[in-house]
C-alpha cells in the first residue's frame, strides 16, 4: 500500500515521495471504507521536474482510491483462504469471526470492508502491532505441542 501511494504521487503530481512520507500518509488519512468526516494531509516530496521540494494536499477519498487495488487483492485473498479452509474451521470462523493482526489491520475501515465482503464478523486483535510476534513466541516456547499441527500444514 505504501508503494501504491509512492507511485500515485509520481504519476499524478510528479512528486517523489520517500517511504516514510508514504507510510505517514497511509496512517494519517488512509482508509478502506468511506469515512464519516473527510480528512486531508500534506504530501511532501521532491518535484521530479524542478528537483525542488514540493507540497500537495491530498484527502482520504483520493488515497482510498489509490489503495483500492491492493485492498481488493487483500480481500480476495481472505475470501480464497476461507473457501479453501476445512468446513470445521469455516464454522469456527463464522462463529468467532475473523481476527486481524499486524500493522495493516490498523487501516481505518479495513475490518468493516472485509466483514461486508465476507459476510462474517471481523475485528482487530488487541495490540495488533505485536500480536504476530507474541504468537510466534508462544509457539516457540512449546514447539512440541504444535509440532504435529505444523507438520500437517506443510510448513
Amino acid at each position: 500500500m505504501t508503494h501504491d501511494i509512492i507511485q500515485y504521487a509520481k504519476d499524478e503530481y510528479n512528486l517523489l515521495l520517500g517511504e516514510r512520507m508514504a507510510e505517514d500518509i497511509k496512517i494519517s488519512i488512509g482508509s478502506a471504507y468511506e469515512l464519516s468526516e473527510p480528512i486531508e494531509t500534506i504530501m511532501r516530496g521532491r518535484d521530479l521536474v524542478s528537483g525542488l521540494p514540493k507540497e500537495v494536499v491530498v484527502d482520504d477519498r483520493e488515497i482510498r482510491q489509490v489503495l483500492d487495488k491492493s485492498l481488493k487483492i487483500l480481500v480476495d485473498t481472505v475470501k480464497s483462504a476461507i473457501e479453501e479452509a476445512p468446513p470445521e474451521l469455516v464454522a469456527d470462523i463464522m462463529h468467532n469471526g475473523i481476527v486481524l493482526a499486524g500493522g495493516g489491520s490498523l487501516l481505518r475501515g479495513l475490518d468493516k470492508r472485509i466483514a461486508e465482503e465476507t459476510l462474517m464478523p471481523v475485528r482487530v486483535c488487541e495490540d495488533p502491532l505485536t500480536a504476530v510476534v507474541r504468537g510466534a513466541g508462544i509457539i516457540l516456547e512449546d514447539i512440541e505441542k504444535v509440532r504435529d499441527m505444523i507438520a500437517n500444514t506443510g510448513l
